[in-house]
């Protein structure tokens, strides 16, 4: 029987034991034995030989994580890192060698543009950045030696939404790999594979475990590519503890309700704050006003869980802003159950050149709200109040 994607992300587990657990279980360990001499030569004979080896190369509640998150995509097969950056950094070097040629959004993740404009120079690897806001002079980018096109769609912290199916089309032009990471919007509300996506990239460190308590990332697509990276994570050592991956595993039952939690308060907040006398503007995809809302629309289910809005006094003004706030969490991270304001200028993309952040619509008084579980009228009265002050 077919059964919907909110109960995969409940049901898949690892097979039981003899103990006939009910909740999935913890395989916390390093290493796995065999009956004889033979299994051990056969299991390092063969690369693709299903058996655990160690839990660098696998581990069951692992294994557990990435079957869910590829069902949950929409793909063939998947391999899960310590953190999102192992992710990114384990994709590019899987499918990037000297003289090759990355394309990539400029509206990415700061670790992310540090590694393609700072270190994928020492492979001699070179790189084109395009505007999320205008798609049609990616083409023109495109060299005989590009191998690999990545977007983050919404982008990190700005926004930005961009047409997948438009990305797929160029890319099969080209045999270009699209790379999309999809950690704003979770699988329960985007599945870029579905519009043509080879990989899909996640930080799992964020909505999937959904209460900051763990790293890891996951990379999923065709299991031709998934092994390709499977066997870079391997031996170079990214891998991720069976600890976390059975929190994340156990995050996953309960993704779907959360992100519809997320969404239905953040576009609450956001269409109360539109017009706010001291925002110069208040950005969200599922809002009208969004300059790619229809877009937004057609890849995504809900608008997600973040808001981003500008304060008119710039930066001093969204200092005022963060240290007047009662309760809502000041931190670097996103996607948890406790609302986090954050100040991209002076910290996620402060490395970028103030000329860098103007051209992916980070401001001075920008500020990005990762909408928790809250009620939301508390979350907006925190919010007026610390407005009030910021003025």
């Amino acid at each position: 029987m077919e059964q919907h994607n909110e109960t995969r992300a409940v049901r898949i587990q690892t097979r039981k034991t003899g103990e006939k657990e009910h909740s999935t279980p913890l395989f916390l360990t390093s290493s796995f034995t065999y009956d004889s001499a033979e299994d051990m030569a056969a299991a390092f004979a063969d690369d693709s030989l299903d058996v655990n080896i160690y839990s660098r190369f696998s581990n069951p509640t692992t294994d557990e994580f990435i079957e869910k998150i590829a069902t949950l995509e929409g793909a063939e097969d998947g391999v899960a890192t310590a953190t999102g950056m192992a992710a990114v950094f384990g994709t590019f070097m899987t499918f990037l060698s000297k003289g090759d040629h990355i394309v990539s959004s400029s509206a990415v993740f700061g670790s992310t543009h540090t590694i393609i404009t700072k270190y994928l120079s020492k492979w001699g690897i070179d790189y084109s950045y395009f505007s999320m806001n205008r798609p049609e002079e990616i083409e023109g980018l495109i060299r005989p030696n590009t191998k690999l096109l990545y977007v983050e769609t919404p982008s990190n912290p700005g926004l930005d939404i961009i047409d997948l199916d438009y990305l797929s089309s160029i890319c099969k032009r080209y045999n270009v790999l699209l790379v999309v990471d999809n950690c704003f919007a979770t699988p329960a509300v985007q599945q870029p594979i579905r519009f043509g996506a080879d990989l899909v990239i996640h930080s799992a460190t964020k909505f999937i475990d959904g209460q900051g308590r763990v790293l890891g990332g996951v990379v999923v697509g065709r299991k031709e590519l998934i092994k390709e990276i499977y066997l870079f994570i391997r031996n170079t050592g990214p891998s991720m503890s069976p600890f976390n991956a059975w929190v994340l595993s156990k995050s996953l039952e309960t993704l779907y309700i959360r992100m519809d939690r997320h969404a239905q308060s953040a576009l609450q907040i956001a269409q109360q704050l539109e017009g706010h006398p001291a925002l110069r503007m208040v950005k969200y995809p599922f809002l009208p006003s969004h300059p790619q809302y229809e877009t937004a629309k057609k890849m995504m289910r809900n608008g997600g869980g973040i808001v981003t809005f500008d304060l008119k006094g710039g930066i001093e003004s969204g200092r005022k802003f963060l240290n007047a706030l009662q309760w809502l969490s000041m931190t670097n991270n996103l996607g948890d159950s406790r609302t986090i304001a954050s100040h991209p200028a002076s910290t996620t993309h402060s490395k970028l050149s103030e000329a860098e952040r103007q051209a992916v619509g980070i401001t001075p008084g920008l500020v990005r709200l990762s909408v928790g579980l809250e009620h939301p009228d508390d979350i907006l009265a925190d919010i007026l109040q610390a407005l009030r002050q910021a003025e």
